[in-house]
């Protein structure tokens, strides 16, 4: 239960973001807060900004504009035509879509009939995405276009509606637009409990996961902006993809703070910083591979840009190396923002500005809300600085359990993350990598982001990643995958004397395999299983 110091101390972090502030607001703010308890967080935060700000551009996409106004109106006949095919509370819809209003309406539309809506990555392959399907129990597929041959193995059976098509749409498969158009008119009532939505794992190491997600508290985005000055009334271009912990919450952060949403269906650097640039954007939600692709397009391409009403450079998906922060803080000045957290806990801690400066790679401090701890294998609490240990996570927004069954370890109410890190002197976290990465060399831990962190620096390595492999003399040995700059010539021995040069014997990596490009998820997470197969020939 939250004390009322911390009641107190929220509610002053949403006033200096200015969704609360005059009495008259404050009177709106208590309203906004309800709804969230009533409706969920997607619907509250949607419903507060169409009564804040009923004409304001609320988002834009490749279609163009929508106001708050029309984006409630739209998702409410959404809702209808979903009620009129049969949707109602406790059925789950799955969402296949890129970054466009099709997800943003179907998930509202959804939270109003207290549906539950699972977002799919759509980076999924056939087999992948109908076993997902099948698990959840999914009622209906929200799709778009380009993913109908990914739709192969899904019983055809299943009811599919159409969100964004380039081509005529099939006869008999409904679309979005469609379904809005010619809803029913009758009135819906309010669900009897908050809509759930299921986030899934990155699956980096197994299948995806579903983790639910039912957060009844509009508090809880203090958790968010305690640390981070999003302000309301701006925009924010969110390029980190909507299916993903980071996207999405950032969608209801700038719904909640009546804030213009711009979004792209894929990602592309240039058109990023134009975005910034058109639409003033005060917010940059990226991963790591997308800001260093933002950087590769030099200072003289980034200088045509007039990106000077960017504040927030907020930078979360994977680890955030220290080389590539500090381009960036040089790039951009003192606006990076390296978010920690997981969908499993939400919010963990975040390295500001002036973190970054003073302890590049870092992920900062936790805000007040959020409690991080670390543990070793015994469940023993790790104090000591520097020392490693087990990342425990808690703040009244971790998942309530995967939708297959169980959960992660709890220690002290803690979650475990599965990541292993640890504190510096100034109670700076740092994330050394996640346990199952791990590597034993002949009796030496290893931790490869270490070993990573430092070939990013080298002049002839635009990407790196190193994993275990089974060696009859020390267990495992360590074997480096590296993606040249373009036109580098890398002489690995040359690459093993570079390391050497600065680490420790036992981290110099046996083996450099060359590969033209690292096998990433779409939030920039190695998928170390798929290295032994993505080495060149030769």
């Amino acid at each position: 239960m939250r004390k009322a110091t911390d009641t107190l101390h929220d509610l002053a972090v949403l006033a200096r973001a200015g969704m609360v502030g005059s009495p008259a607001s404050l009177v709106r703010g208590v309203r906004s807060l309800l709804d969230t308890h009533s409706w969920g967080p997607v619907v509250g935060a949607a419903r507060t900004a169409a009564r804040r700000a009923p004409n304001a551009t609320g988002l834009i996409d490749e279609r163009g504009g929508l106001t708050f106004r029309e984006i409630d109106e739209r998702s409410s006949a959404l809702a209808r035509s979903l009620w009129a095919k049969g949707v109602c509370a406790g059925q789950v819809v799955a969402v296949l879509c890129r970054d466009h209003r099709g997800p943003i309406e179907s998930l509202l539309a959804c939270g109003k009939l207290g549906a539950t809506t699972i977002l799919l990555n759509t980076g999924f392959a056939a087999p992948q995405l109908a076993g997902v399907l099948r698990r959840e129990r999914v009622s209906v597929l929200i799709y778009d276009e380009e993913f109908t041959e990914t739709l192969s193995e899904v019983p055809p059976a299943l009811p599919r509606i159409l969100a964004w098509h380039d081509t005529a749409p099939w006869a008999g498969t409904p679309t979005l637009e469609q379904m809005i158009a010619d809803a029913p008119h009758v009135k819906l009532g309010k669900p009897t409990n908050p809509a759930k939505v299921v986030l899934l794992t990155s699956g980096t190491t197994g299948t995806p996961k579903g983790a639910e997600r039912q957060v009844r508290s509009g508090l809880a985005a203090a958790d968010f902006l305690e640390r981070i000055p999003l302000r309301a009334k701006e925009s924010t271009y969110i390029a980190s993809p909507l299916f993903h912990a980071i996207g999405f919450l950032h969608m209801i952060l700038a719904m909640a703070l009546s804030s213009t949403i711009v979004v792209n269906r894929r990602f592309d650097p240039r058109q990023a910083v134009a975005a910034v640039d058109r639409h003033s954007c005060t917010g940059l939600v990226l991963v790591p591979t997308m800001l260093q692709r933002v950087l590769e397009l030099g200072e003289a391409e980034l200088a045509a840009y007039d990106l000077s009403s960017l504040r927030v450079l907020f930078c979360s998906g994977s680890a955030l190396p220290p080389a590539l922060c500090l381009r960036a803080l040089n790039a951009f000045g003192d606006v990076l923002y390296n978010f920690y957290g997981s969908t499993e806990v939400a919010v963990a801690t975040v390295a500001t500005p002036q973190d970054l400066r003073a302890a590049p790679g870092t992920v900062g401090h936790s805000p007040r809300c959020s409690t991080v701890r670390l543990y070793d294998a015994e469940g023993r609490p790790v104090r000591r600085a520097h020392a490693v240990g087990r990342v425990h996570v808690g703040n009244g927004l971790e998942f309530s359990g995967y939708t297959s069954g169980g959960g992660r370890r709890v220690i002290n109410g803690l979650v475990d993350t599965g990541d292993l890190g640890h504190f510096d002197s100034q109670g700076r976290l740092f994330i050394d990598g996640r346990a199952d990465d791990m590597i034993v060399s002949g009796g030496e831990n290893v931790f490869p982001g270490e070993v990573e962190n430092l070939l990013l620096t080298h002049y002839q390595v635009r990407d790196a990643a190193v994993i275990g492999v089974p060696d009859h003399a020390f267990g495992q040995r360590l074997r480096a995958y590296i993606v040249p700059t373009p036109g580098a010539l890398v002489d690995p021995e040359e690459i093993k004397e570079f390391v050497r040069l600065s680490l420790a014997r036992h981290k110099v990596p046996r083996d450099v395999v060359l590969i033209p490009r690292l096998p990433r998820t779409p939030t920039g997470k190695v998928i170390r299983r798929h290295l032994v197969r993505a080495a060149l020939p030769g």
